[in-house]
């Protein structure tokens, strides 16, 4: 948990280099993570068709980690959501470069898993502020 701590500061004096993502180049990147994620407004409407095997991406940005209902997480995942990981950009970029070890990281196991085995290299943070125009907040 002190390695996720410093990380976490060295992160926030690193924000200002990529703290606002490009929504336009993010909706082109997201191409990359249809395969297993859709994002569905909360009234059924499509705005990226997408596969199943990950939750739904609509509202994520915000959202506590592993609470999207009627998705079956990994006890991993649930398990940093219970202990209060939130879906902010910097956490997003981070997980989304390396799922298991965000979460080995985050929850200060080293047998921590990620259902998630892919592995986005760049364009994290365009993605999510794409994600970010679509959610309950967003449409309010």
């Amino acid at each position: 948990m002190k390695r996720l701590m410093s990380a976490a500061v060295i992160g926030l004096l690193a924000v200002p280099a990529f703290a606002e993502g490009d929504a336009a180049k993010g909706e082109k990147g997201f191409k990359k993570c249809k395969s297993c994620h859709m994002v569905v407004s909360d009234s059924g409407e499509t705005i990226v068709k997408g596969g199943k095997t990950g939750p739904n991406l609509w509202g994520v940005a915000g959202r506590p980690a592993g609470s999207y209902e009627g998705f079956k997480y990994g006890s991993d995942m649930t398990a940093a959501g219970e202990a209060g990981l939130v879906w902010t950009e910097e956490n997003f970029v981070a997980f989304t470069h390396d799922p298991r070890g965000f979460l080995r990281e985050y929850l200060d196991d080293s047998g921590a898993k990620s259902k998630m085995s892919f592995k986005l290299k760049k364009g994290g943070e365009d993605i999510y502020a794409f994600l970010a125009e679509h959610g309950p907040a967003a449409s309010e």
